[in-house]
């Protein structure tokens, strides 16, 4: 494995390029604020299922490294042996949990570009590279959760929060849509990449979208996270718009929503870090189409622990799960009664020393043969109203939806 930093001109682009034109032929990618990484071709994947499937995958990744000839010769975030990496949601999940090592990665940070080979040259490396792409406009229809079927398990939900049986649950719905074999995910990447620029724009064997939460970000011991938890939509007068995103701050339900993922992470962290620091107040995050109250947490890791040994800690969360956790997933289970895959997992990308940055699968797609399936969620406690969730399901849909047609 070779890293060497690369000029724009060695990639056939223009000074003032925009990193998502190299998207065209690309197998994976992870993208935040302009720049990141993006793959193609596959070295290697490793796979892991089941309740033990993080560790598994953590496990077999030292193992690679270990045995890996690595030549890095740019040293930054991302340079280096990398690995790609989407977890399923649940313990019980048909999905397989992946990393994936692309033959070849192009990085880009603070303007400084460079390329990563895996067992290939690199004149037959950069034949891979293919910029021009396009799709016809793809077209959603109602899944296997109706927007009926959805509204009654938020009742069947608040039931069970009546009888202190959960204190919130996270209640998902999915919309579906047949594909060409020929489809190629990368032109809704670059959309999505360019709207969403302040979310982490991400495609891994086959799940892609543009999520706003960070789950944990590890670097040199020191670990980040973004805790997103209430949701309003956004209004198209400046006063209005302004007023939603403090009407959110004030919201009793939704500040209840957002204590129970922060608390749920503060708690997770605990094990493995020290220096414990959560925002005192949660803040309103404005998307193009959302609203979000939002807190950051950030710690020191204890030991010499791996990206993906945080992950495991915190995966799930309250804010996609519910609390008390293991409660919520059951429940999840019973009222949805479908595999949602990978979606709402972890995915991000993992470094040789352990380092990596992931978000959770949010406002995105699964794509298996010729089927697009795509889910949004609400976090359901006391006080919340169905039909106000099936909406705010309609505006978490709507990134991926408008990204595609």
């Amino acid at each position: 494995m070779n890293t060497r930093l690369i000029t724009a001109a060695e990639l056939g682009l223009d000074q003032g390029f925009e990193f998502t034109e190299l998207l065209g032929s690309a197998s994976t990618s992870f993208l935040h604020q302009n720049q990141g990484l993006i793959g193609w071709g596959e070295a290697l994947r490793i796979t892991g299922t089941g309740s033990n499937r993080i560790e598994e995958l953590d496990a077999k990744w030292r193992e690679v490294v270990t045995g890996a000839e690595i030549t890095d010769q740019v040293n930054l975030p991302g340079s280096g042996l990398i690995a790609f990496g989407s977890i399923a949601f649940a313990d019980q999940s048909n999905a397989e949990s992946v990393l994936v090592i692309p033959q070849l990665i192009i990085g880009l940070r603070d303007s400084r570009l460079w390329l990563t080979r895996i067992n290939i040259e690199e004149t037959v490396a950069l034949e891979l590279i293919k910029k021009a792409t396009s799709n016809q406009p793809i077209r959603f229809e109602v899944g296997n959760i109706t927007p009926e079927h959805f509204t009654q398990n938020v009742v069947t939900a608040l039931e069970l929060i009546k009888t202190n049986a959960v204190e919130k649950v996270v209640l998902a719905r999915d919309l579906k849509a047949e594909v060409t074999s020929a489809f190629n995910i990368n032109p809704a990447l670059a959309t999505l990449s360019k709207k969403f620029s302040s979310c982490f724009t991400y495609s891994v064997a086959g799940l892609f979208g543009s999520s706003p939460e960070l789950l944990v970000q590890v670097a040199h011991s020191q670990v980040s996270a973004r805790v997103l938890a209430g949701t309003a939509g956004r209004g198209t007068d400046p006063g209005v718009d302004e007023a939603i995103g403090a009407a959110l701050h004030s919201s009793t339900k939704n500040r209840a929503e957002h204590k129970f993922a922060v608390d749920s992470l503060v708690s997770a962290l605990d094990e493995l870090c020290v220096e414990i620091d959560a925002d005192n107040e949660p803040f309103s995050l404005s998307l193009p189409n959302l609203w979000h109250l939002a807190s950051d947490v950030h710690a020191v890791l204890k030991a010499d622990s791996s990206s993906l040994q945080v992950v495991n800690a915190l995966h799930p969360s309250a804010a996609v799960a519910g609390t008390p956790k293991d409660k919520a997933l059951e429940l999840i289970q019973e009222i949805e009664t479908i595999d949602r895959g990978r979606y709402a997992g972890p995915v991000g990308w993992l470094g040789a020393d352990g380092d990596g940055v992931w978000a959770i699968a949010l406002r995105g797609a699964q794509l298996e043969k010729n089927t697009l399936t795509a889910f949004a969620g609400c976090g359901i406690v006391a006080g919340s109203d169905p039909e106000a969730e099936l909406q705010e399901t309609n505006l978490k849909f709507k990134p991926i939806v408008e990204a595609l047609a």
